[in-house]
């Protein structure tokens, strides 16, 4: 390729490029629970928008091409609630998702008012490679939450 890839804030900017990979990226997590209205395919720029305006969110660029984002939203409690960790298919499984997920992560504990006391994630109980990820990096299931017939949630939590 001969280009490396940088991840940095997210910007205004780059919502309409992140809303188009978010589409892509939810594909495979509909099909695998037989629920093509789920929120992530469903979610409108403007939407989008205001969660950008509401948390922080990192991207991942190969040149000027976003290939992977993660959102972050911090509470009043100190809970960092981390959520939309996409990668583009074809650049899966070479530790984006996890690079990204520890920037998020330091995004958040170097200092925030409140401070970051802990890091929470959601994740479909079918989303194997998601789950592995999350329990490589130090996540607990903490609770389950059986949304429909076809989908349980698995809340994960770790100590910020």
């Amino acid at each position: 390729m001969g280009m490396s890839v940088t991840i940095s804030a997210a910007g205004a900017q780059d919502a309409e490029q992140i809303l188009k990979l978010q589409y892509l990226c939810y594909q495979s997590e509909a099909e695998l629970y037989g629920d093509y209205a789920i929120e992530p395919l469903t979610q409108t720029l403007d939407d989008l928008r205001a969660e950008l305006d509401r948390g922080h969110a990192l991207v991942a660029r190969l040149g000027d091409e976003v290939i992977a984002s993660v959102r972050g939203e911090l509470d009043d409690s100190g809970t960092v609630t981390i959520g939309k960790l996409i990668v583009h298919p074809r650049l899966r499984r070479h530790g984006l998702g996890g690079r990204l997920l520890d920037a998020i992560e330091g995004h958040f504990a170097t200092g925030g008012t409140p401070a970051a006391k802990r890091f929470q994630l959601l994740s479909g109980h079918r989303s194997e490679s998601g789950l592995r990820l999350y329990r490589k990096k130090g996540y607990e299931a903490v609770a389950t939450s059986e949304i429909g017939p076809r989908l349980t949630v698995v809340t994960l939590e770790k100590a910020a």
